[in-house]
C-alpha cells in the first residue's frame, strides 16, 4: 500500500490483513502524522518515497519491495473481509491465474455500491501500474496475456474489500476531486480516446457540475470502448446520470437499459437497476420500477436502498402491507435510515396503526436531527398539524 497521513484509518486496514499475509509493504509518501509508526507497530516494512503527483510511479516503487509470490493491494481506507480469505487462499493456489479481480463495496455510497478491482496478482516481473490516477495493472496484464497465453484472469464472487473513502465527508476532507481532475486531465491530453480515462474523468465532470464536458467524454469513451464491457457499463451508467441531470429521463432510461444488458458480473449492475427504478417510478411507471428494484434485490438481498425504493413503489401502488415489509427490511439492514422510518410512519398511519406510526415518526425525527435538522423540524410541525405531535 501507499499512504500519507492515514493514522486514523490505518489500524483498521492493517488489522484486516495482519493474520492473512506474509509481509506488509507500506510506502509512505510524506506523512506528517504517526502513520509510519503505526504501520511499524503492525509489523509492516515502511519505506519512504518522494511524492511526484503520479500514483502509478508510487505503486511501482512499492512493488519493488515485495518478496512474496502474490501481491494484494489495499488503500488505507479499505479493509479485507474475513469471509473472502479462504477463497482468496484457494484462488492463489491455482496455477493458471495471473490476476484475480476482487469485488469492492463502497460503504455509504449514494450511487453504485460495487465495483470490480484488479488488486490481487502474481509478483510477475512485467506487471506494473500505469496511469497517474486510478493506477491500474490491467494494461500490463493484457500485454503479458498476449505474449504468455497460458495465463488466465479470474475473479472472486462475494465482497472482498470494503471501501469507506467515497463518503462525502472523506472526499471533501482529502480534496479528492481536485487531485483526480488534474492527474486525469494530464493523461487525457496524451491519450484522448482512452475509454477508461473518458469514463472516470467524464463521470467526475458530471458529478462536479460540468455536464456538457462530461457527456462529451463519456460519448467519446463509448465510441472507443469496443468489447471492454466493464468500462462500457460505467460509460452508459454515467451517461444515464448525466441525462437525468439534464431532465431527460427517456435518454437516461435508455442508457441504464443498455448498461444492464452488458455481459458483466451481475452485482456490478446494481446501481443501474436502482437508478432505472428511480426514473421509472418518477415517471409513474410503477410496475416496471417494481421489476427493476426486485431484480436488484435478487442480485443483492442486503441492498437497503433497494428495499426502501421498492417500498416507495408499493406504497404508490396502494400495496401498503408489502410496503411496510420493505421499509422494515431496509431499517433492519440500515438502522439509521431516517427516510425508511418516516415512510413507514406514513403507511402505518394510512392503515390506522396510529401508535406504531408515531413510534416510527419519532425514530425518523431523532435520526433527521443528526443528519438533516430542517427535515426533523418539518416532520415535527406536520405531526402537530395533524394533532399527533
Amino acid at each position: 500500500m501507499i499512504v500519507k497521513n492515514e493514522e486514523a484509518s490505518l489500524p483498521k486496514c492493517l488489522s484486516s490483513v495482519k493474520n492473512v499475509v506474509d509481509e506488509m509493504v507500506v510506502l509512505d509518501t510524506g506523512s506528517s502524522d504517526r502513520t509510519p509508526n503505526i504501520a511499524q507497530q503492525f509489523g509492516a516494512k515502511v519505506h519512504q518515497f518522494q511524492w511526484c503527483n503520479d500514483f502509478s510511479v508510487a505503486r511501482n516503487a512499492a512493488l519493488k519491495y515485495v518478496t512474496g509470490n502474490w501481491v494484494l493491494v489495499l488503500d488505507a481506507d479499505e479493509t479485507l473481509t474475513p469471509e473472502i480469505v479462504p477463497r482468496l487462499q484457494e484462488a492463489i493456489a491455482t496455477e493458471e491465474y495471473l490476476l484475480i479481480s476482487l469485488v469492492r463495496q463502497e460503504v455509504g455510497a449514494e450511487q453504485s455500491p460495487y465495483s470490480l478491482v484488479s488488486r490481487l496478482f502474481r509478483n510477475h516481473q512485467n506487471i506494473r501500474f500505469e496511469r497517474p490516477y486510478h493506477a491500474l495493472v490491467d494494461d500490463s496484464v493484457s500485454r503479458i496475456l498476449s505474449q504468455e497465453p497460458h495465463w488466465q484472469v479470474g475473479y472472486l464472487t462475494g465482497v472482498a474489500i470494503l471501501h469507506s473513502g467515497y463518503q462525502k465527508s472523506a472526499i471533501a476532507q482529502n480534496n479528492k476531486y481536485a487531485k483526480a481532475t488534474v492527474a486525469m486531465e494530464e493523461f487525457l491530453a496524451t491519450h484522448p480516446n482512452d475509454p477508461y480515462v473518458c469514463s472516470k474523468l467524464g463521470a467526475l465532470y458530471v458529478e462536479t457540475g460540468k455536464i456538457a464536458q462530461g457527456m462529451e467524454l463519456l460519448k467519446r469513451g463509448v465510441a472507443a470502448g469496443e468489447e471492454n464491457y466493464d468500462i462500457l457499463y460505467e460509460l452508459h451508467y454515467h451517461l444515464g446520470i448525466a441525462y437525468n441531470h439534464l431532465k431527460n429521463p427517456q435518454q437516461a432510461i435508455s442508457h441504464y437499459r443498455t448498461a444492464i444488458k452488458l455481459p458483466i458480473y451481475p452485482i456490478l449492475k446494481l446501481g443501474a437497476y436502482n437508478n432505472l427504478g428511480n426514473l421509472l417510478k418518477a415517471t409513474g411507471d410503477y410496475n416496471n420500477a417494481k421489476t427493476a428494484y426486485a431484480t436488484a434485490l435478487k442480485i443483492d438481498p442486503n441492498f437497503a436502498a433497494g428495499h426502501y425504493n421498492l417500498g416507495m413503489t408499493l406504497k404508490a401502488l396502494g400495496l401498503f402491507t408489502d410496503a411496510i415489509a420493505c421499509y422494515q427490511k431496509a431499517i433492519k439492514l440500515n438502522p439509521s435510515y431516517a427516510e425508511a422510518y418516516q415512510n413507514l410512519g406514513v403507511v402505518l398511519l394510512k392503515i390506522g396503526q396510529v401508535q406504531a406510526s408515531l413510534t416510527a415518526f419519532k425514530n425518523a425525527i431523532l435520526l433527521h436531527e443528526q443528519q438533516n435538522p430542517a427535515e426533523a423540524q418539518r416532520l415535527r410541525q406536520g405531526l402537530r398539524e395533524m394533532g399527533l405531535g
